[in-house]
């Protein structure tokens, strides 16, 4: 299967997951990354602002920003097909782009340098349990990827687990996969 009709198929999966158990869900992979060693000994942390029907991370900025942690949003740049990210200290410093997904407004945030995060919540579509993504489509995320020594996790639903994926030799895998049960450690 072609990652088209892959992704296609995915998102069709998790659209058909009910508002009752997605709530559930979202709590339950909250609960495994908030008592992660990964969260609790990052400072600086990269996450991309969710849109449904990914897992939720807006209560995961919130929490971070309660936690006096340092939270990065990336800004994209379809020219160049590389990832920005910036410090995100309120809500209202995001705007609506393309696709509906919220970013940075970059005159009112500050970039941080992919050495200075700790921790990149990588997003996706679909994963195997050896951290292989299949995300949305461009390759933002493996570019970034490249070259970068921190912590590298991905938050699914169960729905989200393949067994296999068609991997390309510039596909970064993620070092963990949470989900509502429980972490998947990769490699």
């Amino acid at each position: 299967m072609d990652k088209k009709t892959l992704r296609r198929r995915q998102l069709d999966l998790l659209k058909a997951i009910s508002p009752l158990e997605y709530e559930q869900k979202v709590f339950s992979i909250e609960q495994t990354l908030f008592l992660s060693e990964e969260w609790k000994s990052s400072e600086v942390i990269a996450v991309t602002v969710s849109k449904h029907p990914e897992v939720n991370t807006w209560n995961i900025i919130k929490r971070a920003w309660e936690e006096g942690k340092k939270i990065c949003v990336p800004k994209c740049k379809p020219s160049t097909k590389e990832l920005v990210f910036y410090e995100l200290n309120t809500f209202t410093h995001l705007e609506k782009v393309f696709y509906d997904l919220y970013e940075p407004i970059p005159s009112l945030t500050k970039s941080v340098h992919k050495d200075n995060i700790h921790t990149v919540i990588v997003p996706g579509l679909a994963y195997t349990e050896k951290g292989y993504r299949l995300g949305f489509g461009g390759g933002y995320y493996d570019r970034f990827l490249s070259g970068y020594e921190g912590c590298t996790l991905s938050l699914a639903f169960r729905e989200q687990l393949v067994e296999d994926l068609p991997v390309e030799s510039f596909d970064m895998p993620v070092d963990k996969i949470m989900t509502e049960n429980g972490s998947i450690q990769c490699g």
